[in-house]
């Protein structure tokens, strides 16, 4: 079997150089890796969200006066952030602790009076009200969760692969 290797003919026209694909970046990547990229445990992904969702509640109810709307659509970027921000080896985890955030969270916009007895019918209520966001955040978690797992274990078999052809390979 004969390789073929390139020929460098000599300068193109008009002094532009050849474009190569492999070191093409979209302005969109560079852009998105200028943003943080933490990794955070099972447990830390839940406070996370728990505590992202309480404090843009206690914001939606100061400024918005509790809009539920506001707060379903402040709940989908930070179960996506959340699911995206854990770790690959607790993924599971991200589906799990995006709900319970947003219990968490719609505590200081579900307006009980009454006591405790009150505050928790008027939570409940809520869940029950808003049960769409809940199930929005949550698919958005387990979605971003699932294709990160099918990516994370397509390069292991890559990775198993490459190592399996280098050991089968005739040392010189």
């Amino acid at each position: 079997m004969s390789s073929v290797t390139p020929v460098a003919v000599g300068p193109r026209p008009g002094g532009a150089r050849p474009r190569s694909r492999a070191g093409a970046v979209a302005p969109v990547v560079l852009a998105l890796r200028r943003f943080p990229n933490p990794r955070l445990t099972g447990i830390g992904a839940g406070l996370f969200a728990a505590l992202a969702m309480f404090l843009l509640a206690c914001l939606d109810w100061l400024l918005l006066d509790g809009s539920a709307v506001a707060y379903g659509l402040l709940f989908l970027p930070v179960s996506a952030l959340t699911a995206l921000w854990v770790r690959p080896a607790d993924l599971v985890t991200a589906p799990i602790s995006v709900p319970i955030a947003f219990a968490v969270g719609v505590i200081p916009i579900a307006g009980g009076t009454g006591g405790f007895g009150g505050q928790t019918m008027a939570v409940v209520t809520a869940l029950a009200v808003h049960a769409g966001w809940l199930y929005g955040g949550t698919l958005v978690a387990g979605l971003i969760a699932t294709v990160r797992k099918v990516r994370q274990m397509r390069e292991r078999q890559r990775h198993l692969l490459r190592s399996a052809q280098g050991s089968r390979r005739p040392r010189p």
